[in-house]
């Protein structure tokens, strides 16, 4: 199960967005009460060039390879870095994703276990890791530094918390959601923001709710 750690984030962002968006009016930016109420109008109004002025900053541990991947087609509003499978040693039976679909599958565990042991073997024989990583599977586990914007995250959101979205992502969209939601009141309100498009989806195959 992967997991999510806040390491860096714009404190208080919907009084910042309203104290940005108060330059911009020429309005007086020196009183959070108003900055804040500035802030939810902007937000009403989707004033979405605001929103990346909010920043957070996020280390996603534990999920698959195949995830961060996909999470990877998300290029306005992002920076990432992410774990070097030229330079960790995984020999030490590294973890991996398994679905709910998979999870008492003898083959798909077996495949896994032959993958890690001719690593291991390989790499006890003078190859190189860099050349090794060749072999890992995308349901390896991996870790990443993840720097989004507020404006990135809800697009992120409307498209990766659909029913019909990758279910790790699904997952790991609800995870980023409560992580967020945990820094303190001003997030927890932007966090509710963060829902699938449903009523203006655009999907040709819906889930016809």
């Amino acid at each position: 199960m992967g997991q999510i750690k806040i390491i860096n984030y714009t404190s208080k962002p919907i009084t910042f967005i309203g104290k940005i968006a108060g330059v911009c009016y020429g309005s007086n930016t020196e009183k959070d009460n108003l900055n804040y109420k500035r802030g939810l109008r902007n937000i009403k109004d989707n004033h979405g060039r605001t929103f990346e002025f909010v920043d957070v900053v996020m280390v996603l541990d534990g999920y698959s390879a195949r995830v961060i991947r996909e999470l990877y087609t998300h290029i306005q509003g992002t920076s990432r870095l992410q774990a070097s499978t030229r330079y960790i040693d995984y020999s030490d039976k590294f973890e991996y994703y398994t679905p709910e679909t998979l999870k008492n599958n003898e083959v798909y565990h077996k495949t896994m276990n032959h993958i890690q042991d001719a690593y291991q073997e390989l790499l006890n024989s003078g190859y190189k890791k860099e050349d090794l990583g060749n072999l890992l599977p995308l349901g390896l586990n991996t870790k990443m530094v993840l720097k989004i914007n507020l404006r990135a995250i809800l697009h992120m959101a409307e498209v990766r918390m659909c029913s019909r979205a990758y279910v790790e992502y699904q997952e790991l969209m609800k995870d980023m959601q409560k992580a967020l939601s945990e820094i303190d009141e001003e997030w927890l309100e932007l966090s509710k923001m963060m829902k699938p498009r449903c009523a203006i989806c655009t999907e040709k195959e819906n889930c016809e709710l």
